[in-house]
């Protein structure tokens, strides 16, 4: 099992809730530490707007906990009444992030009973805020969560992976179970992708100078996903018509093989390149080394086409081939984009590389 950031981050918000409402001399100070639990988020940006809305949602809870408790009594029946009408005032309100909270405050102040009902019902409101704002002190000073360096190093390992299965994948060298194993496991670990990049989208920058260089980190991180999830095409694509592929002729598949080969490397050098180990007019190799072009590989293709027609070649599939075909020209031309962002980036702020990445990535 492995323990993150945001599991410490729990438990220390739960620890300094607690603490802060006995040392405030509230009742029941346990209700602030499961206000903590609800309130803690896993950037600073979720933290601040769980915070505006929690807040919201302990009035409207401590306030319909109220009136029902003045009105109604403590019956369980009023309870129930209650928590109905603060769902439903929380979702008109679109606050549903935060109703669990908001049903927190209901139950913990209608369960007072005695002659200082109003006076227990502040305290209870107040040792609820107390929790939701312990939890957000801890996000903004505890372990603060570094997305970028997270975000890459998620990107680079797992295309790490989709190219060396690539690779096996062309050269018929995989087994297919095997192949369907990793692809499941390639898709989990793109959401989690997809998560981080979130993740970092949300982080706030103060200096204008500052927003801008995010703003490129942005575009590039999200072509290099773009990027990525092509590959990861690419290789399901290979996999699904691995019979196929094994029919081709050899000169033909040798081509192709030969072509994603100088693609995945391609790839590789494009995310050194980002980190800052190869020069950024590396790329000007791409548009002079000799290797086939696209207008070629179709020529080739259509001259094959015809060829196994006139032959009468049953065992040759051009239509699931144009499949493969098709998925290495969608992944050569965003290589190509990734590229021309990434050299764009760094002739510009190319000394704003993170140095973690730079260093991590030799």
């Amino acid at each position: 099992m492995k323990l993150g950031a945001r599991v410490f981050k729990t438990g220390v918000a739960i620890v300094f809730a607690l603490f802060v409402a006995e040392l405030l001399q509230l009742p029941t100070p346990v209700f602030a530490g499961i206000a903590a639990i609800f309130a803690i988020q896993p950037s600073i940006y979720r933290s601040y707007q769980t915070i505006v809305e929690q807040v919201q949602a302990n009035i409207i809870g401590a306030s319909i906990a109220v009136i029902f408790g003045l009105l109604f009594g403590h019956h369980v029946v009023a309870v129930g009444i209650a928590v109905i009408i603060a769902i439903g005032l929380m979702l008109k309100f679109k606050l549903e992030k935060s109703l669990s909270l908001a049903l927190v405050s209901v139950v913990a102040i209608m369960e007072i009973q005695g002659d200082d009902f109003l006076t227990f019902s502040l305290f209870r409101f107040l040792t609820i805020l107390v929790g939701v704002l312990a939890a957000f002190v801890v996000n903004l000073v505890f372990l603060p969560p570094k997305y970028e360096v997270k975000l890459f190093r998620k990107i680079y390992f797992l295309q790490d992976d989709i190219i060396r299965w690539t690779r096996l994948a062309v050269r018929q060298a995989s087994e297919h179970t095997s192949t369907k194993t990793a692809l499941n496991k390639f898709r989990e670990r793109m959401l989690r992708v997809d998560t981080l990049y979130e993740f970092f989208k949300e982080e706030r920058n103060y200096f204008k100078n500052k927003k801008y260089i995010k703003a490129r980190k942005l575009v590039v991180y999200r072509q290099m996903i773009t990027t990525s999830k092509k590959s990861l095409e690419l290789l399901h694509r290979l996999h699904k018509h691995e019979n196929e592929l094994a029919h081709l002729p050899t000169q033909f598949h040798l081509m192709i093989q030969e072509r994603l080969d100088f693609l995945l490397t391609y790839h590789e050098q494009l995310l050194l390149k980002y980190t800052g180990k190869l020069k950024p007019e590396h790329s000007e190799w791409s548009t002079h080394i000799d290797y086939i072009q696209r207008n070629q590989l179709m020529e080739i293709f259509i001259h094959q086409v015809t060829y196994a027609h006139q032959e009468g070649d049953t065992e040759f599939s051009s239509y699931h081939l144009l499949y493969i075909l098709s998925r290495i020209l969608d992944y050569e031309e965003n290589l190509e984009h990734l590229d021309t962002l990434i050299v764009s980036y760094q002739s510009y702020h190319g000394q704003e590389i993170n140095l973690e990445i730079e260093e991590e990535f030799i």
